[in-house]
């Protein structure tokens, strides 16, 4: 497969370690990431493991990682 983009079906993508975050639920209600080989960050569902993933470049993910440490996104988990 070539470098996966937006829409790609997540479980297409060769080579993916898929890794969620050790809060996740026991549910599964999580989104999970996996670094590509162009250096990219996919996303994806972890309740649709076959469904899209969405790509990221290391900055863009950067960039989240930051707006969330900072709070930025409190209110969307109704945490403000």
């Amino acid at each position: 497969m070539n470098s996966p983009t937006n829409g790609t079906r997540a479980d297409a993508i060769e080579g993916a370690a898929w890794r969620k975050s050790r809060r996740s639920n026991p549910n599964g209600n999580c989104v999970e990431l996996a670094v590509l080989t162009e250096g990219e960050v996919a996303v994806r569902n972890s309740r649709h493991p076959d469904g899209p993933a969405l790509i990221y470049t290391r900055a863009e993910i950067a960039a989240f990682v930051q707006g969330a440490k900072d709070g930025d996104f409190d209110d969307l988990a109704g945490l403000a």
